[in-house]
């Protein structure tokens, strides 16, 4: 069996969505599955959308998406762990290509990402920078990833000291214990940080954390950007 882990706060408007592709994602993969959102804290409809979609809700209420992550995992049943951002879409390929990845000895692995919607040049231009040094370096991100629950448990799950970054601190243990496949076949994602946000913000809310040494990696103060909730609107 597969699980489906999905952390979410205030998604009401991306959750069903993902949830639908996930849904017809798995459905071609001939495998029993298991959709678990873990609602950390949400204002919004996002608890009774999920229920409605059919999925396994659970509360938590730290706002944090490495606590979240792990919530879900330590309740799934599945042989396999998918951990699927509220605004992110798989498709067929990527649940064929991970579970053959982690059956052929990976440890667990990522998959590339595009954007959806409008990205303007100054995001394109960024966003094509960051995966070109990202994924180069063989790195998973945060909005998939796939492992075993036996090597879940090994590595610890998510680092819950982190509230940005957490996803390169779980692909390098991943990738102490084994090889880590990156599929080629990219998922899509929300673009909304580069419409809602200036250049100078997604910069500088970026730069700050890496110029700490992630200290403010941290401290959810320090990173609006990711926590403030910001959403579009229909």
């Amino acid at each position: 069996m597969i699980s489906f882990i999905v952390p979410a706060y205030n998604e009401e408007l991306e959750l069903e969505s993902t949830i639908v592709a996930i849904r017809t994602a798995v459905s071609r993969a001939a495998h029993p599955y298991e959709i678990i959102v873990v609602d950390d804290a949400s204002t919004d409809a996002t608890p009774h959308i999920a229920g409605q979609a059919g999925a396994r809700v659970i509360f938590i209420n730290r706002r944090q998406i490495a606590a979240a992550r792990n919530a879900g995992a330590h309740v799934a049943q599945g042989e396999y762990l998918f951990f699927v951002d509220a605004d992110t879409r798989i498709n067929h390929a990527h649940i064929v290509e991970a579970i053959a990845a982690l059956q052929g000895g990976y440890a667990g692995g990522s998959a590339r990402v595009v954007a959806d919607g409008f990205i303007p040049l100054w995001g394109r231009i960024l966003l094509r920078i960051f995966c070109t040094l990202y994924f180069g370096l063989n790195l998973g991100a945060g909005a998939f990833l796939f492992t075993t629950p036996r090597n879940f448990h090994a590595i610890g799950g998510f680092d819950e000291q982190y509230f940005i970054g957490e996803e390169v601190w779980f692909s390098l243990a991943l990738k102490r214990l084994g090889r880590f496949k990156v599929l080629r076949e990219p998922i899509l994602t929300s673009g909304r940080k580069l419409r809602i946000y200036s250049a100078r913000e997604v910069l500088g809310n970026s730069l700050a954390g890496l110029l700490s040494c992630f200290g403010a990696a941290r401290s959810r103060a320090e990173l609006h950007l990711w926590y403030d909730g910001k959403r579009e609107q229909l």
